[in-house]
């Protein structure tokens, strides 16, 4: 499958999820112990993104929290540059993987009006988590909505639940206006520059699906 559209088939509102690779294109085969070292790495580079912030995370402290000698995260990632983008990566495949075949009310198996609240609530958070790598990977503005792996994935999981919930119009310019609630640097200036607490964006995002459900 290509990474450039994402499986319809894997956006339904329930049933099986096929998750592209959004980011770094399709990676080879792995051996399956190679594979868990990869996720160990990267599991503690995330702990410490989420902690210290994404400046601040050096291919050092990765192998110390991860136990393993430093060339160890050379070999597997190259080099600092390397780790940030397989890191984005692995947070991009991991949202996705909850909201595709997670548990409810994120996942399979909630109403959709539940699953629209529970989707903008967690990409919100997963935003303010990873901000610093996401605003340092944002296109310019020529090609930010051309090819963006990442947001189709996230337009077609919130077309399926918008006509899953029967809501009518112009589907495709109404998840327009919910991506844009949760575009990553709208976010971080709410949160960061003017100071609104979590709470409030969050619960303005469940606000604006209310509106579009009635």
């Amino acid at each position: 499958m290509s990474d450039d559209q994402p499986s319809r088939a894997g956006i339904a509102a329930d049933g099986p999820a096929t998750l592209p690779l959004p980011l770094a294109g399709q990676a080879p085969q792995e051996r399956a112990d190679a594979a868990r070292n990869r996720n160990r790495l990267l599991d503690a580079a995330a702990r410490l993104v989420a902690r210290h912030g994404a400046e601040h995370v050096t291919m050092d402290a990765v192998a110390a929290a991860a136990s393993v000698g430093k060339g160890t995260v050379y070999r597997r990632f190259g080099d600092r540059a390397g780790l940030m983008l397989a890191l984005l990566d692995h947070a991009e495949r991991t949202f996705q993987e909850a909201f595709l075949a997670g548990p409810p009310p994120l996942g399979l198996g909630a109403p959709p009006r539940e699953r629209l609240h529970a989707f903008g609530t967690a990409a919100i958070r997963h935003e303010i988590r990873y901000r610093d790598l996401y605003l340092a990977a944002e296109q310019k503005p020529a090609r930010r909505y051309a090819h963006h792996p990442p947001r189709d994935v996230h337009a077609l999981h919130l077309t399926t639940l918008l006509r899953a919930a029967g809501v009518t119009g112009d589907i495709e310019l109404l998840v327009e206006a919910l991506l844009g609630y949760l575009d990553v640097a709208l976010v971080n200036h709410l949160h960061t520059q003017r100071g609104m607490p979590m709470e409030r964006i969050e619960a303005g995002w469940t606000d604006l699906v209310d509106r579009l459900l009635r």
